[in-house]
């Protein structure tokens, strides 16, 4: 009762009429998703590696299993998003989230190799809990119209990839230098505090995030969250299943899709006035998007991560660093360095009414990583008398590729936000998230292509295969960016007044 005080001290109104460039709450949800992105990029970057090295998956398998856990990962993003708009409310999904991911990490570093795909489960159904809820307090801490919420977006994105830089780089490094299970429990341990500081910061969220059946008689409350709950671990065999078979994974995201593609429909039939249904459609349209950068760039934790394994030398510009380190962390690390100054390049082009649009933006997130994919495409160059590729060309094509996701990433968040009815937030950062998923399955797909090419058995017909990937990658990416660029007056005819 105490506690429910203290959370009614603050309202809306006066988080939202914060003074300055940032509201003081954006701090605390950037420290709780750091500390969840450690977690969730600790668990990605050595999924693949783990899956060949420990479990003795090849690698053609291995990319499938990997975009199959990723697809999982973000599709139940959207159904914790569904669950947090109608039941929990973003506070309890959050903190339900987090503890479930906790238990699964702790779970493999028990035992890594006999309790690694129970570990994976709880995490996915952990993560779909967590993982769209802090995104869309972001969101609710400005209002509709306000012109700092880009800026805040920005930096909630610059800021919790220092999470992802951190966990990209010493899980991996505890796992091949030490032990898987120090991997595991590092990644536990993180977000064991992640959730700690959610607790003692969430009074200063409120009334954000609150159940939205708090008017409800507490009994049916109650019963309702508890079936969310009791729900989530009845279905861990299920999950547990489709995970160690992929075949049964494309059974689950076509039935996933078509069910979220019809929600969106109902959804969109239920809004009756037509410039909000134009800007709902947009807003999908934008989410297809970010599904078709997501299945190429996502090749960073699969076939990326298994080329940097085998086929790169340890030496980037004077240090001695190994390559899956570089692969984990460097992208995160453009994103901090590279986040704030994007950021203040578009205001110095704002200000000069040259700052191109959101849709522009997005066309050319598409033609940056195409360069970046031409870059890793280039690889096969600077191949060594070992056969082994240059470390510093792998980094410069990570470059391209982060300022393109610099172009698509904090901006798509924010944008779905602008273009979405209030009550439809979490549902709609669901669907971007399950977007993702769908980007991630079709990444494991054609990783696993790659690896199938490879025909021979030298660390160069290995190379050979997967840089020929990475130039088809490159290609697809070139056309999409166009493409959107070309359609650029028809989607802003749908944006109406959104910028």
């Amino acid at each position: 009762m105490v506690l429910d005080k203290m959370e009614k001290t603050i309202t809306l109104e006066e988080i939202q009429n914060f003074e300055g460039k940032y509201p003081k709450q954006l701090w605390y949800l950037f420290l709780v998703e750091m500390w969840e992105r450690f977690c969730f990029y600790g668990m990605r970057g050595v999924l693949a590696v783990f899956m060949v090295d420990q479990l003795g998956l090849v690698e053609g398998k291995a990319n499938l299993q990997y975009g199959a856990v990723q697809a999982f990962v973000y599709a139940f993003t959207f159904i914790g998003g569904i669950f947090a708009d109608k039941v929990l409310g973003f506070k309890k999904s959050l903190l339900f989230g987090g503890i479930v991911m906790i238990l699964g990490n702790l779970l493999i570093a028990a035992n890594p190799h006999d309790f690694f795909y129970y570990g994976i489960t709880l995490s996915i159904i952990g993560t779909g809990f967590f993982k769209p809820n802090v995104s869309s307090m972001v969101g609710e801490l400005y209002h509709e119209n306000d012109g700092r919420r880009d800026a805040g977006y920005g930096l909630f994105y610059a800021g919790i990839n220092i999470g992802g830089m951190l966990g990209g780089a010493i899980p991996i490094y505890l796992g091949k230098n030490y032990s898987w299970s120090l991997c595991f429990l590092s990644a536990a341990i993180v977000m064991i505090i992640g959730v700690v500081t959610f607790l003692l910061t969430k009074k200063h969220l409120a009334p954000i995030g609150n159940s939205p059946l708090e008017n409800h008689a507490p009994k049916k409350r109650n019963l309702y969250e508890i079936a969310v709950y009791v729900g989530s671990f009845a279905v861990i065999p299920l999950v547990y299943m489709m995970v160690i078979n992929s075949d049964f994974t494309e059974y689950f995201m076509y039935t996933i899709g078509v069910l979220a593609l019809v929600y969106f429909l109902y959804e969109l039939i239920l809004i009756k006035e037509r410039k909000q249904r134009l800007k709902f459609l947009a807003a999908f349209i934008f989410i297809f998007a970010y599904f078709m950068f997501m299945a190429i760039s996502e090749q960073s934790g699969g076939s990326l991560s298994l080329f940097a394994k085998d086929n790169l030398t340890n030496k980037l510009l004077f240090f001695n660093i190994d390559p899956n380190v570089v692969n984990n962390s460097i992208n995160s690390l453009y994103v901090i360095v590279f986040s704030p100054l994007l950021g203040f390049l578009w205001i110095y082009m704002s200000k000069r009414k040259i700052e191109p649009n959101t849709v522009i933006k997005f066309g050319l997130s598409f033609i940056l990583l195409a360069a970046g994919f031409f870059i890793f495409y280039a690889a096969r160059y600077f191949v060594n008398q070992d056969g082994l590729s240059s470390l510093d060309v792998f980094a410069l094509g990570y470059l391209l590729y982060t300022l393109g996701e610099l172009c698509i990433g904090p901006i798509g968040m924010s944008v779905i936000t602008k273009l979405s009815p209030k009550r439809l937030f979490g549902m709609m950062m669901g669907l971007w998230f399950l977007s993702s998923a769908f980007g991630q399955f079709a990444a494991g797909k054609l990783g696993a292509e790659m690896s199938d090419a490879n025909t021979g058995t030298t660390l160069m017909s290995k190379l050979m295969a997967y840089t020929s990937g990475y130039y088809q990658l490159a290609v697809y990416a070139l056309v999409a960016g166009i493409a959107f660029i070309v359609l650029t007056p028809l989607i802003r005819r749908l944006m109406q007044e959104v910028k």
